[in-house]
């Protein structure tokens, strides 16, 4: 799981830009294990772009109050698979977005 964790909520609607038809309220869960071998099941629960890559907000499940991660979401084999977001200046961008994404929410609210 990335080390970089957030504790926010959204909610995942039809124009999310991830490419997939969530029209029918469809729960894309994901399960991860953490360091200890726990296996949390991590709901996507947004999806959003930073120039030409998407990243995903995952928030625990069972817990939605708990940090959640922000992933990059990559093509491989004609599969998408989530990626750790490894280098600072790319976490630094994305972090940006999302702070931005998520005032941009709160004052439609």
């Amino acid at each position: 799981m990335s080390e970089h964790e957030h504790n926010h909520s959204h909610e995942h609607g039809d124009d999310c830009g991830c490419g997939h038809d969530h029209s029918h309220d469809e729960e894309i869960v994901v399960a991860f294990s953490d360091e200890e071998g726990n296996e949390k099941e991590m709901v996507l629960v947004q999806t959003f772009d930073v120039g030409e890559d998407v990243y995903a907000l995952l928030l625990e499940r069972n817990n939605p109050e708990a940090d959640g991660f922000i992933l990059r979401l990559e093509e491989e084999d004609g599969e998408t698979v989530l990626v750790n977001i490894e280098e600072e200046a790319e976490w630094e961008k994305v972090e940006a977005a999302y702070n931005e994404l998520v005032a941009a929410q709160s004052e439609e609210e």
